[in-house]
């Protein structure tokens, strides 16, 4: 059996939930899911999981919060004038937003609360602060050249 390493391609499906038995993500009835080991493209948890598995392995793990999306930060919830944000845009609690960056990136944000004056808007990703559990089958592992 091939086992994954850092700088494989590898191809993974998946079913991701919170402790409480919450699904939040799945590749069920899709494509896997394919990144390279070391680069990032997933949270560090999973890949550190998924390196070393063998192709056709299946298995089940838990990412502590400071191995998937980190704590929930206060300092990411920020009340802004309401005439700063475009008009046009609908605002009720629970619409995504993309805000700028100062490096010129992009931020997505939700709208945590409205009133006359003020949108308030948090940056924290949505399962920040939460343990994740991960249902992994490695598909595929391509070597690196």
């Amino acid at each position: 059996m091939t086992t994954a390493a850092p700088g494989d391609t590898v191809r993974i499906h998946y079913s991701g939930r919170l402790t409480d038995g919450t699904q939040f993500d799945s590749s069920e009835g899709k494509a896997p899911l394919e990144f390279k080991l070391g680069e990032g493209q997933v949270i560090k948890g999973l890949e550190q999981h998924v390196a070393g598995m063998e192709a056709g392995a299946k298995s089940t793990v838990t990412i502590p919060v400071a191995e998937a999306y980190g704590p929930r930060r206060d300092d990411a919830i920020q009340q802004l004038d309401r005439e700063k944000v475009p008009s046009g845009i609908e605002l009720e609690v629970g619409t995504q937003l993309q805000a700028r960056t100062a490096d010129g990136g992009m931020l997505p944000i939700t709208v945590v609360g409205v009133d006359e004056q003020s949108v308030t808007v948090d940056a924290n990703h949505p399962l920040a602060g939460k343990d994740l559990v991960f249902d992994v089958e490695l598909v595929e592992v391509v070597k690196a050249a």
